[in-house]
C-alpha cells in the first residue's frame, strides 16, 4: 500500500489569521505605498523576503522586518474549528504531516509558545527560511514530501491561497482548498476539491478525493 502523506499550509488553513494579516499588510502599504492595487490581496502565500524583494527598496526591508515581528509576537493565533481533531486523527493513523509555509522561524516560535502541544502533531515543518523560492514554486511542498518519505503525488496538500494552490498543484500533489481566504467561486478549478473548514472533515473524506 503506498505511504499517504498530508502537507499544510499555515495561515488560512490550520490558525485564523489571514484577516490580521491584510490589515497589517494594507497599514504597510499607507506607510510605504507601492501603488499595487489591493496589495494585500496580492502578496497572500508569499515568503516574507519575496514581498520585501518585489514591492519594496533594500533601505526599508529592516523597518518592515521589525514592524512584521513585532506584530507577529503580539497577535494572537485561534486554530480553526476541526483542526486538532483531524490533526489527532492523522497521528493515531500514523499518517505523516507537515506544515509548509511562508512563515519566518520568529512567527513560528510564537506560535509554539501559544500552544506548546500544536508542534508534535507535525513531523516536519518547512518554513520560509528553508526555501530559495516561494509559492507558487513547489519547492516547499517538494522538500516537505521527500522529508516525511513520501512521493509528491501520494500527498494531499491543504491551501488557502491562490498561490499556494498552484504550489501543490505544480508539486503534482492533490490539492484541497479552503474557502477561508478565497470565494468558493475564485477557487473553482484552483484544486481538486474544495472545503469550507475541518469542522467534520475526516480521513475518509480526505481519501476520497482524487485528481
Amino acid at each position: 500500500m503506498k505511504k499517504v502523506g498530508v502537507l499544510f499550509d499555515l495561515d488560512g488553513v490550520l490558525i485564523d489569521s489571514e484577516g490580521l494579516y491584510t490589515e497589517f499588510w494594507e497599514d504597510i502599504e499607507q506607510i510605504y505605498p507601492t501603488g499595487v492595487e489591493n496589495f494585500a490581496l496580492v502578496i497572500k502565500g508569499n515568503a516574507l523576503f519575496k514581498i520585501l524583494d518585489t514591492y519594496f527598496p533594500k533601505n526599508i526591508h529592516q523597518n518592515i522586518i521589525d514592524k512584521v515581528h513585532e506584530f507577529e509576537h503580539n497577535i494572537k493565533y485561534p486554530i480553526y474549528d476541526g483542526v486538532m481533531d483531524f490533526l489527532k486523527s492523522l497521528k493515531e493513523q500514523g499518517i505523516p504531516a507537515a506544515i509548509v509555509t511562508s512563515s519566518d522561524d520568529v512567527k513560528m516560535n510564537a506560535l509554539y509558545a501559544e500552544y506548546p502541544f500544536f508542534r508534535q502533531y507535525f513531523d516536519v515543518v518547512i518554513t520560509g527560511s528553508d526555501v530559495s523560492e516561494s509559492k507558487p514554486h513547489p519547492q516547499g511542498y517538494l522538500m516537505a514530501a521527500e522529508r516525511i518519505g513520501c512521493d509528491p503525488k501520494d500527498c494531499y496538500v491543504f491551501e488557502d491561497s491562490l498561490q499556494g494552490l498552484d504550489a501543490g498543484m505544480v508539486a503534482g500533489a492533490t490539492v484541497i482548498g479552503l474557502t477561508t481566504s478565497n470565494s468558493r467561486e475564485k477557487l473553482i478549478n484552483k484544486a481538486h476539491a474544495l472545503i469550507d473548514s475541518f469542522a467534520g472533515f475526516s480521513i475518509d473524506k480526505m481519501l476520497a478525493v482524487t485528481k
